[in-house]
């Protein structure tokens, strides 16, 4: 994936290092999980770019939690803004994106 290329590890923001965990129930190393496991579906955060770019991901944890996480790249770092698990139309794009990368057809 070419925007993450280059990546060297994740920055975390004084003030989300508990939000993820106690408002969504996801620990932080969870989030950091899906960057490392296929498929990852990352996408531009239009909607939410305004100072900063930033993005939105779809993957899966090393338990096979999916996640959504929300986060943008301070020079070669992923900083982690939220996540949570995904929603059902999340989970129905991860699922196809799934089904295409192991070559199961519908």
């Amino acid at each position: 994936m070419d925007r993450l290329t280059g990546i060297t590890g994740f920055q975390w923001d004084e003030g989300n290092l508990s939000k993820n965990p106690g408002k969504h129930g996801v620990a932080n190393s969870e989030s950091e999980d899906i960057f490392f496991n296929e498929p990852l579906i990352v996408a531009d955060d239009m909607k939410h770019s305004g100072i900063e770019r930033r993005w939105f991901a779809l993957g899966k944890t090393n338990a096979e939690r999916r996640l959504f996480v929300v986060f943008t790249i301070r020079k070669d770092k992923i900083r982690i803004i939220s996540s949570r698990d995904m929603n059902r139309k999340e989970q129905n794009s991860y699922e196809k994106a799934e089904k295409n990368s192991s070559g199961i057809q519908d």
